[in-house]
């Protein structure tokens, strides 16, 4: 039986604790008015705005356009997040399932060529995507969004160790049943993938939810504006006598942290298991 280690457990909690007391104090100071936090700053209490404030981030028409709500940034950064993690999988799949499978002639040398992007993150090519969306005219729409940040070398990278795992076995089993490549992909590799499939998800979900500089370059329509940029709004809004919302800038932390700590805390076990599993 396993010994007890007081110590150990001491530093897990203390851990714990500093990682989710700013949660807290974020969400309690929230329950504020804007006036309060002003002159008091951060809150350690509960305070008597929580319906208002959250009733006001999600439903209220606000922006320069007076159209947009905090509701309707929510979806954006979900259709972005969700669109950047599907799009993400299914390219990087195809991808790794061109290079392990089809037995191209320069396939490792392709395959180099997509790890080294890598080394060109987004805010290196930043000018050049834009110029690449603006003149196929995807400014202000989804699509413009998602699409040019689909190629992904970290995907494509861990479904390619994951394939060249797949035993030959099941290939030539799936060969003498008469399955094509299109139906081995299907009907086999996807299936027995999923547990990598939802480590990258997660991975890209938050990755996408979180993005802030590309969204911002790709729309000046408040249409499409994320939560993530409605924070940074909120938080501009210092003109004058004017006091910034603190109040709905944390509301909308909150609300913008909840979708990727609930994709986290869901899809905890397969993400461990699909980092980690190496038996197919």
């Amino acid at each position: 039986m396993s010994r007890v280690r007081p110590f150990d457990h001491l530093l897990l909690i203390l851990g714990a604790f500093f990682m989710i007391a700013p949660v807290v104090m974020a969400f309690l100071t929230s329950t504020h008015s804007s006036i309060e936090i002003h002159q008091n700053g951060l809150m350690l209490s509960m305070g008597d705005e929580l319906v208002a404030t959250y009733t006001k981030v999600l439903t209220h028409q606000g922006g320069f356009t007076g159209q947009v709500t905090g509701t309707t940034m929510l979806m954006n950064s979900l259709i972005l997040g969700v669109g950047f993690a599907v799009g993400k999988i299914a390219l990087s799949m195809i991808a790794a399932y061109a290079l392990v499978y089809f037995r191209l002639p320069l396939a490792s040398l392709f395959f180099w060529i997509i790890f080294t992007t890598l080394l060109l993150p987004l805010e290196v090519r930043i000018l050049p995507s834009y110029e690449v969306v603006q003149g196929l005219g995807m400014l202000n729409s989804y699509s413009g969004l998602i699409v040019p940040l689909l190629a992904s070398a970290t995907g494509t990278f861990y479904f390619r160790q994951f394939f060249r795992s797949v035993p030959e076995e099941l290939v030539e089993a799936a060969r003498i049943d008469g399955a094509g490549p299109v139906r081995f992909f299907l009907d086999i590799l996807v299936p027995i993938s999923r547990t990598m499939i939802a480590a990258i998800f997660i991975i890209m979900f938050v990755y996408g939810w979180n993005q802030y500089l590309w969204p911002t370059l790709m729309t000046n329509d408040e249409a499409y504006f994320t939560l993530v940029r409605g924070i940074k709004t909120i938080l501009l809004s210092w003109i004058g006598s004017q006091i910034p919302d603190y109040n709905e800038a944390f509301a909308l932390t909150i609300l913008a942290m909840l979708p990727p700590v609930l994709i986290v805390v869901v899809f905890q076990s397969w993400f461990i298991k699909g980092l980690t599993e190496s038996d197919k």
